[in-house]
């Protein structure tokens, strides 16, 4: 039986104070909790956009995914939390760039639901997304 692995990446630590794991490999699968654009959209010196909010978490996704041994073709489902559903355009924008490299290589997009919700856990948050990878597949279309 193979163990739980938290994968512990550098560019998305866990919070000293979390009582969740970013990321968890369980057998051949990366399971990762919700990521959003915080701290980053603190940091900014002018309020992120919904189409950077959802670059950087791309990013931390990527992140995690190749500190737990993967690549984007790895990624097989995104569930997408928006504030605003009138700003799926952006998060569409901004996956179709974070992709692009490869959806042109021959790959297809990761499966996805979005969801309209209330509140983030911060004010200025626009998005979030929970992600759910393989190790053991490339994502490529039939």
């Amino acid at each position: 039986m193979k163990a739980v692995v938290r994968v512990d990446c550098e560019q998305v630590p866990d919070a000293a104070h979390a009582t969740w794991s970013n990321a968890l490999i369980v057998g051949d699968e990366i399971v990762m909790s919700g990521m959003t654009a915080h701290p980053a959209t603190v940091n900014a010196s002018e309020p992120l956009s919904t189409y950077d909010q959802t670059i950087v978490v791309l990013e931390k996704i990527r992140a995690l995914v190749e500190t737990a041994g993967g690549d984007t073709g790895c990624i097989t489902k995104l569930v997408v939390y928006v504030t605003n559903i009138a700003d799926k355009t952006e998060v569409g924008r901004a996956r179709k760039t974070f992709f692009a490299g490869h959806i042109e290589a021959g790959g297809a997009y990761p499966c996805s639901t979005l969801v309209e919700v209330s509140g983030l856990v911060f004010p200025e948050l626009r998005v979030e997304i929970e992600a759910c990878a393989r190790l053991d597949i490339a994502r490529r279309t039939a």
